[in-house]
């Protein structure tokens, strides 16, 4: 098999670099925590000092990091995966990035002669895990095929969107879209329980209506129980960033984007309250605040 390095070893991170590994890869990883690393170390995986040394004779280079500085930091520099990598190599970026990065990034790596792959991702650490990640892309057909080997271990779903830049537009659409509905489901938890109905029976009463979706589903459970503190699945600081990330890419083409302005706000707002690193199902507490 190949070698491939993994750099970022986060929820996410952590269970796709064991997933290249029980496909058979060669795995090099680096995490700015090197202790999160001991038990991909202990499955087989090579433990790097920096990325550009995760980096040095990889095929591929997959990251998973939080955001667009967390990118710089880990692909730039002497001591960024971009040092290490031959002409050649798979640049593959999963992490959540804005269009502006994804260009960015994009374009260094062109000048590098290496083939990037944007495959920003939708699912959970469970499914990261577990091989079930549905991943988003934007690549060339010739290099989305080189990456392949990489990708597949990864994904119940591989989605071609178009060229470099395709996969992350529609990620930062959904997860807009998501912003707007766990804010939608909020504000209704909130009328429903200042009306005097029953949150348990509003919640099932949701799951099998009209307005269910996955997003919807998860988060209303979690608000009507007020359970934002344990098992952070994802931020309100994380779905803030997406969104505005989101919002730039609509004002860069002219759409307005209202109801994910208010999503937006919202989310300043729950940051503003001190539970930017709770479940993101903590934006109930933003609705439930009374209207003087």
């Amino acid at each position: 098999m190949a070698r491939a390095a993994m750099i970022g070893l986060g929820r996410m991170g952590s269970g796709m670099a064991g997933r290249l590994l029980a496909a058979g890869h060669e795995v090099a990883v680096a995490n700015r925590t090197p202790g999160r690393a001991a038990g991909l170390v202990a499955a087989g995986a090579l433990l790097a000092s920096t990325a550009a040394e995760a980096a040095t004779g990889a095929d591929a280079v997959i990251v998973m990091v939080s955001d667009d500085e967390a990118s710089r930091a880990v692909w730039e520099g002497p001591e960024g995966a971009l040092a290490g990598l031959a002409p050649g190599a798979l640049a593959i970026e999963c992490s959540t990035l804005s269009a502006d990065r994804v260009r960015e990034l994009a374009a260094v790596a062109k000048d590098l002669d290496l083939r990037y792959v944007d495959a920003p991702v939708t699912g959970l650490p469970d499914a990261a895990a577990a091989g079930e990640l549905t991943l988003l892309v934007g690549a060339e057909p010739d290099d989305l095929e080189a990456a392949r080997p990489f990708l597949e271990p990864l994904a119940a779903q591989i989605l071609h969107f178009g060229p470099v830049g395709a996969g992350t537009a529609y990620k930062l659409i959904v997860n807009l879209i998501g912003a707007v509905q766990i804010a939608g489901v909020a504000e209704g938890l909130a009328l429903a329980e200042r009306v005097g109905l029953d949150l348990e029976q509003v919640v099932a009463a949701l799951a099998i209506g009209q307005a269910a979706s996955p997003q919807v589903v998860r988060n209303s459970v979690r608000m009507a129980a007020s359970d934002h503190g344990e098992k952070v699945v994802f931020s309100g600081r994380l779905r803030r960033k997406d969104a505005a990330y989101a919002m730039a890419l609509a004002q860069e083409l002219g759409v307005g984007a209202p109801f994910g302005r208010v999503a937006l706000d919202g989310l300043d707002d729950l940051l503003a309250s001190g539970l930017g690193d709770a479940n993101e199902s903590a934006i109930i507490e933003i609705a439930r605040l009374r209207v003087p």
